[in-house]
C-alpha cells in the first residue's frame, strides 16, 4: 500500500489513464468503464478500476504540475507494477494551426522545469513518448471521423501563470504546438522505470485567440481523447 494512493495490491490495473483532475477521473470511470470500483480517495485524488471491452483499466487523478504528477506516477510504477500510463489532460494551443478542442498527441515534451536538470546533472535530456502507444493513438484518432488530432511537441511548464509568456515564442518557432504541465516528467519517469507512457491532451484554451472552455466542459466533455487513449492502450 503506497503513501499517496493507498490501494491494496492487485487493485490497480496494468494500464492507467491519468487525468490531472480527480473529478475527470470519476467522469471517465463512470462513462467508459464497466464494473467500476473506487480504490482510493486519499486527499480527494480519486482512483478507479474497471473494464473496457473486457480489458482491466484504472483511472487515477494526479493533480496539477510535474511534482504532483510525479508522486502518483512513481507509486504506480514502483508499488503497483503498472505497465503503461496514458495522460488524458488539457492543454493550451500556442499556434493557430491548432484549434480549440483539437487533440494534441505529444511525441515529446520540452520544459522549463529543473527536475531533469537535477536528474541529468545539467544535461538536456529529451523526454519522448513510447512509439507503440504513439502510433496506435494516431491510428485511433484517424478512425474517429470528428477527431482533429495533431502529433508533435508540447511544452510542460512549471508555472500556469508565467511571468514571461514571451519566452514561448522561440519554442513555437521550433514546432511546439501546445503548453501543459506534466508530460515531460511522465515521459522521463517511464523511461527510468522502463515502462510505457503517452500524453494525449485536448485544447481547452487558446493562447493566441483567447478562446477557452469552461471548468465543466473540461471535466465532462473531452471524451474524444479518452476514446483515443483507450484505443491506443488496449485496442
Amino acid at each position: 500500500m503506497s503513501t499517496h494512493i493507498g490501494a491494496a495490491a492487485g487493485q490497480i490495473a496494468p494500464t492507467v489513464l491519468l487525468p490531472g483532475d480527480p473529478l475527470r477521473a470519476r467522469w471517465i470511470a463512470s462513462t467508459y468503464l464497466s464494473d467500476v470500483s473506487c480504490y482510493s480517495e486519499v486527499r480527494g485524488m480519486y482512483g478507479f478500476t474497471g473494464t473496457w471491452q473486457g480489458h482491466p483499466v484504472s483511472v487515477q487523478g494526479s493533480g496539477m504540475g510535474q511534482p504532483s504528477m510525479s508522486i502518483y506516477v512513481n507509486e504506480l510504477f514502483k508499488e503497483y507494477d503498472v505497465e503503461q500510463i496514458v495522460r488524458v489532460g488539457s492543454c493550451g494551443a500556442l499556434t493557430t494551426d491548432v484549434a480549440i478542442r483539437d487533440i494534441v498527441i505529444a511525441s515529446g515534451a520540452c520544459t522549463d522545469s529543473s527536475m531533469n536538470k537535477l536528474r541529468f546533472h545539467g544535461l538536456d535530456y529529451a523526454p519522448v513518448a513510447d512509439f507503440g502507444l504513439l502510433r496506435r493513438a494516431f491510428d485511433a484518432a484517424a478512425a474517429l471521423p470528428d477527431a482533429r488530432a495533431h502529433v508533435g511537441l508540447i511544452f510542460s511548464g512549471d508555472s500556469f501563470y508565467s511571468p514571461r509568456p514571451e519566452l514561448l515564442k522561440p519554442l513555437v518557432d521550433h514546432g511546439v504546438l501546445a503548453v501543459e504541465m506534466e508530460a515531460s516528467a511522465l515521459y522521463t519517469l517511464a523511461a527510468s522505470y522502463k515502462r510505457k507512457a503517452l500524453a494525449i491532451c485536448t485544447v481547452s484554451d487558446h493562447i493566441v485567440t483567447g478562446e477557452e472552455t469552461t471548468a465543466a466542459e473540461r471535466e465532462q466533455t473531452f471524451g474524444t481523447m479518452v476514446e483515443i487513449a483507450l484505443g491506443a492502450a488496449l485496442g
